[in-house]
């Protein structure tokens, strides 16, 4: 996918960090459209479907934990890689952040270069489906690579692009033993930064959707983490 076709939803009440992070983002060839709250930016999120929302987590009307909820919730943005954006400081969990359906959090104030590399972190994935374009099937359950879609016994269970490549990446090396260090690569790739626990999070909301006996049976008998 080229640059100018992948639209970046950016999120901040703050008029400058709009300015600042949009004209770097525009810079880099991409589509940029802009929201100063939480319920913009579902609105927003909804009609325009961006391949990246970077989004503040204090704002007024709704904050971003609860905007990142709405917008997980409605299925055409299921896709949607979502990065917060944060302030030093700020009264944050990284963990509730995760459990809202962030995908990865960036700290402000950031330097150009440095969220330039962040957001091309992100969106590496994109280029990874267009080479990986293929069906797995595990058990009962089926996984679609291309339209980031798991059928397990006929139901279809929706998954954030996190889970989903976590999930992939487990399935798709039977009797392999990952390492914290992979598994953030693979997934989260080595330019972005992402805190210790962010994979024991991911790990349990998969056993929650995916069901945590049929987890631990892959695991069982061939899906070891060395975690």
């Amino acid at each position: 996918m080229k640059k100018k076709e992948i639209k970046i939803l950016l999120v901040d009440d703050e008029q400058d960090i709009l300015e600042i992070i949009g004209y770097n983002l525009v810079q880099e060839g991409y589509q940029v459209s802009t929201a100063t709250n939480g319920r913009e930016a579902v609105s927003k999120a909804q009609k325009e479907q961006p391949h990246l929302i970077i989004m503040d987590v204090m704002m007024p009307e709704m904050d971003g934990m609860e905007a990142c909820e709405h917008i997980r919730r409605i299925p055409e943005l299921q896709n949607t890689i979502i990065t917060f954006l944060t302030a030093r400081g700020e009264d944050y969990s990284q963990v509730a952040g995760f459990d809202a359906g962030a995908d990865d959090y960036i700290t402000k104030p950031v330097k150009p270069k440095v969220l330039m590399s962040k957001v091309k972190a992100l969106l590496r994935r994109f280029k990874e489906e267009e080479k990986n374009g293929d069906i797995l099937n595990v058990g009962e359950i089926e996984i679609n690579r291309e339209e980031y879609k798991i059928v397990k016994e006929g139901v279809e269970i929706i998954l954030p692009r996190k889970e989903f490549e976590l999930f992939y990446l487990l399935a798709s090396k039977p009797g392999k033993v990952f390492k914290r260090e992979e598994i953030l690569d693979k997934v989260w790739g080595n330019e972005v930064i992402v805190g210790g626990r962010t994979i024991d999070v991911h790990i349990r909301k998969l056993r929650e959707k995916i069901g945590d006996e049929w987890f631990k049976t892959i695991k069982g008998v061939g899906y070891k983490l060395d975690l």
